[in-house]
């Protein structure tokens, strides 16, 4: 299976929203929280080619001169998913042979950045996760709700809750 980005921050947001998603049991088209990410995402950086789809797997928001990667962040509500995201991006592009420097996730909205660069101790854990996201993918039933404070601006919360 193909580990996608989106599959990498999903690990790290609830492993029942990423059981949802490999599992083609998509909410989001009808989240505002969804909805207003992708209008900052339009509306910020617009010098950008934007949204580089590589290998049919990772969609990287843009790309200065193949050294440094960008994704585009609403809120830093979820920072560790975003952190590991970018990570898992100059891994999978490092190991196309294309020498990614770091990655910034960029905060339009808070007007802030924070660098994020992968380390040797980081490649172990990557491939620890993705090893449980593709256990997470073989299993026939979701994993259990998770009861957080984010479950209340989940796309999800209608499918845990209701």
């Amino acid at each position: 299976m193909r580990v996608t980005g989106t599959m990498f921050y999903y690990y790290f947001v609830c492993h029942r929203k990423l059981w949802c998603f490999i599992n083609n049991i998509s909410l989001e088209d009808e989240s505002e929280n969804v909805l207003l990410g992708k209008l900052l995402d339009e509306n910020s950086y617009g010098r950008e080619d934007k949204q580089i789809l590589i290998d049919e797997t990772v969609n990287i928001d843009f790309i200065k001169d193949w050294k440094i990667l960008h994704e585009i962040r609403k809120s830093k509500s979820i920072e560790e998913a975003s952190l590991w995201q970018v990570k898992y991006y100059i891994y999978f592009l490092q190991q196309r042979g294309i020498p990614i420097e770091k990655g910034i996730i960029d905060y339009p909205k808070i007007r802030q950045r924070k660098d994020v660069y992968l380390e040797e101790r980081d490649l172990d854990k990557i491939k620890e996760i993705i090893e449980d996201i593709n256990y997470i993918a073989e299993q026939k039933k979701s994993p259990v709700v998770i009861e957080s404070k984010i479950c209340k601006s989940c796309a999800y919360y209608e499918f845990c809750y209701i």
